[in-house]
């Protein structure tokens, strides 16, 4: 891994293979015999290693950046040889602990309401998944969730697996949630994004936050990207509202250099999720009166994760997470700088936090075209969404072993692949 972590840069961001190559490469049954680790390492390199997209360079700049960072990826190799098994208090008391200590230390971090119960889900669609569960548990005679119709796709997912109408509000020119448009009636749950997953736009979160109080609706902020932004004082602006929701989901997997997956859930009623959640069978009942975090979600077992998130908020503490970002925002303000200096580029939406979207003064298709060449090219990888019906580039910088160097080498590929439109 270290060996692999000091040389990610030179590979190709994106594999230059076709579907079907590395299954073809793979035998098509498992051995009869055990086989050396070393030959797992070795076909790892010649078979496996062609077709990783690579998260892990500093050049990913598609959909939101990642970092395992190398405390986290330390922690893992823990978690995994330690193999905790958290399913009750009991069946690991400090896998449980930790889980509430470091979730406590990270509410702090954010600025959130001392107090708040947290949890750790695999994803921001799971952590989804359960608060809207919950949501519909504390209003059962609703069954409409409302968000923009910018929000992410899980919670799409998440009310199809639930039976529950998901009605979309429409955005304003800067892609936020229309309060005037928002209607209440019948619902149970509404969702406010910080940070949307297009254009990282931010919803009116306190207005939605007050109308939801005044109508017992659930409130539910997912800010599974952007949440790492309130560890900055000078970011905590865009968050204004957010200690009033009933939930928040927030992925340290994305921003805060834990490895994938860590998502972190907070929710100030506690008390629905275990009514929602909590069945305890004969074969797991103890004399402890402590409650077991499966008792707050779907999933009755647990693994270590909190040690990952532990090690990487000790490893770096609040100074060194806050430069990480502060770095971030200011590499994607620079990015920025240079589209809208040039008459060729234009940016398409504000920038909040650390992606800018933009897009060369072309039609769709050779915007598209344009994005498949620079990916083809291996030395970085953006994606592309459509905003006010128009295809737009995305660059987000996010992974911690980016440079302004890398930065500015994503620029002179695009203006390099422009040309030769």
């Amino acid at each position: 891994m270290a060996s692999y972590l000091e040389r990610v840069h030179e590979l190709p961001v994106l594999p230059q293979v076709v579907p079907g190559e590395i299954r073809a490469a793979l035998p098509a049954s498992a051995p009869d015999e055990p086989e050396p680790f070393s030959a797992i390492l070795d076909d790892l390199d010649a078979v496996l290693l062609p077709g990783l997209t690579h998260s892990q360079s500093p050049r990913w700049f598609a959909y939101f950046a990642i970092t395992g960072s190398e405390p986290g990826i330390l922690a893992e190799l823990l978690i995994a040889g330690l193999n905790q098994l958290g399913i009750l208090w009991r069946t690991s008391p400090a896998l449980q602990e930790l889980e509430e200590v470091t979730l406590d230390w990270l509410a702090q971090l954010f600025g959130l309401p001392a107090g708040v119960h947290g949890h750790i889900e695999d994803t921001a669609s799971t952590s989804t998944l359960v608060a809207l569960a919950a949501a519909r548990a504390a209003r059962p005679g609703a069954r409409v969730v409302v968000c923009s119709e910018h929000a992410h796709s899980s919670v799409d997912k998440a009310a199809k697996l639930l039976e529950l109408e998901l009605r979309k509000v429409p955005v304003d020119d800067e892609f936020r949630l229309r309060p005037d448009l928002l209607d209440l009636d019948g619902v149970c749950a509404a969702i406010a994004t910080i940070g949307t997953t297009s254009s990282t736009s931010v919803d009116p979160v306190e207005t939605m936050a007050k109308r939801c109080e005044q109508e017992g609706v659930w409130f539910h902020v997912d800010a599974a990207y952007a949440g790492a932004a309130a560890v900055c004082p000078e970011l905590r602006h865009h968050f204004t509202g957010w200690e009033r929701a009933d939930s928040i989901v927030v992925n340290p997997h994305k921003w805060l250099g834990v490895p994938i997956d860590c998502s972190t859930l907070w929710t100030q009623r506690p008390e629905v999720f275990r009514d929602t959640f909590s069945l305890v069978p004969e074969y797991l009942r103890v004399d402890e009166e402590v409650g077991s975090l499966s008792e707050y979600t779907q999933v009755l077992g647990r693994r270590f994760r909190a040690l990952k998130l532990w090690a990487v908020l000790r490893c770096y503490g609040r100074s060194g997470l806050e430069a990480r970002i502060r770095e971030h925002v200011r590499l994607a303000a620079l990015f920025e700088a240079w589209v809208r200096d040039d008459d060729r580029w234009e940016v398409v939406a504000p920038r909040h936090f650390s992606l800018v979207c933009f897009r060369l003064r072309a039609s769709d298709e050779e915007n598209e075209r344009l994005l498949e060449r620079v990916n083809a090219s291996g030395e970085v990888y953006l994606s592309h969404t459509k905003l006010a019906g128009a295809y737009a580039l995305r660059l987000a910088i996010g992974n911690f072993r980016t440079t302004e160097d890398d930065v500015r080498l994503a620029w002179d590929v695009l203006n390099r692949e422009a040309v030769r439109a």
